[in-house]
């Protein structure tokens, strides 16, 4: 009888999905004789609704470097799983559908939502194993998520090509990187591009240092200083308040992105001119780099394997360059901050990065 395996992409896209669905499916086919592989639409919507198809190899040719996903993918928040929708009991319909593909093990390949959703299954008895994909880098567990490392490198070409128009005008740019919780993504490319501050969301920021950090640039002889901001970054009176209370502030002052706010209080106190970047989903499009496609290779495969063992109920994990797996149920909900004493915050600090503390 054939080993019949699922796969879904859920969340956002980001480079680096489709070289790891290559890598499971691959590895499935060298390592097993008879393989089926069925590729579920959009993400757990598919699963839920019964959007599936098998699929051949040949699909699974010509992908690696393709950015995106060929299965498609949408948002399914968890916080509604558990909800009965106009009669649809989503958990009920995924069981459902899960047997009546026959499946022997579900992969979903996702962030932290679909971590906690993969855990739901695994505990209502799905055999479900899961691969960490953001561009955040911040799922507990695993030193890196595949798609990271693509973002940061065009992150990082975001901030030379703005280097090169703020040093000709004398500006000051302030460079908005994605990131609502975390500011991994954030502090790499503010790293790697030569940022003169970076803000996160760990380190709640005073408006009066960054303000001095960029007129300290400006006494040294530099015409032009570069900020980049997590769009989730927020400010030392913010730190006291709850998220939707800092959302309503914000909104009471016609700012709805900390971003926007701190264009206006640099060039207000300041006097310099101050612009805007937002590259916005530039970051998570395009094919994924060679550390990336390397990277979901490896999960793929190491995924694959752990199907032939038996292993279920993990998502898939790198841990000081080793794969490796950890329990979904020890994943689910967790968030892997920036630990403010990180080696990579000594780097920047050491760089003279501001972090506006």
């Amino acid at each position: 009888m054939a080993t019949r395996i699922g796969i879904l992409t859920a969340g956002g896209d980001c480079p680096g999905l489709n070289a790891t669905i290559r890598g499971v499916a691959k590895a499935m086919y060298q390592k097993m004789d008879d393989v089926e592989i069925v590729g579920i639409v959009d993400g757990f919507k598919g699963l839920i609704e019964g959007e599936y198809h098998e699929m051949k190899q040949s699909d699974f040719s010509g992908i690696l470097t393709r950015g995106g996903t060929i299965l498609g993918t949408a948002r399914t928040p968890y916080k509604s799983m558990k909800i009965v929708e106009n009669d649809v009991d989503k958990v009920a319909r995924m069981k459902g559908n899960y047997k009546k593909m026959k499946l022997d093990c579900l992969m979903t390949l996702g962030g932290n939502g679909t971590h906690k959703t993969a855990n739901l299954l695994s505990e209502e008895g799905l055999n479900v194993i899961g691969l960490p994909k953001t561009i955040d880098n911040d799922i507990w567990g695993t030193d890196v998520t595949f798609g990271f490392h693509t973002a940061v490198g065009l992150g990082t070409e975001v901030v030379d090509r703005i280097h090169t128009t703020a040093s000709s005008h004398k500006r000051v740019m302030v460079i908005e990187i994605m990131g609502n919780k975390v500011g991994w993504l954030t502090l790499y490319t503010g790293v790697a591009g030569g940022a003169d501050v970076v803000l996160i969301p760990e380190i709640p920021y005073d408006i009066k240092k960054v303000v001095k950090a960029v007129e300290r640039r400006a006494a040294g002889g530099h015409g032009f200083s570069i900020v980049c901001v997590a769009e989730g970054a927020f400010d030392v009176e913010e730190a006291r308040l709850k998220k939707k209370e800092r959302s309503e502030r914000r909104a009471a002052a016609g700012e709805t992105t900390a971003s926007a706010r701190i264009v206006r209080q640099i060039e207000e106190t300041s006097g310099f001119e101050t612009r805007m970047v937002v590259p916005g989903h530039f970051i998570r499009g395009g094919a994924p780099s060679a550390y990336d496609r390397v990277l979901a290779s490896q999960f793929g495969v190491y995924a694959a394997d752990l199907v032939s063992r038996g292993i279920f109920g993990v998502t898939v994990a790198m841990q000081n360059n080793v794969v490796t797996h950890n329990l979904l149920s020890d994943v689910a909900g967790k968030t892997k901050f920036i630990p403010t004493d990180d080696q990579m915050i000594f780097t920047a600090r050491r760089l003279g990065i501001s972090f506006g503390d």
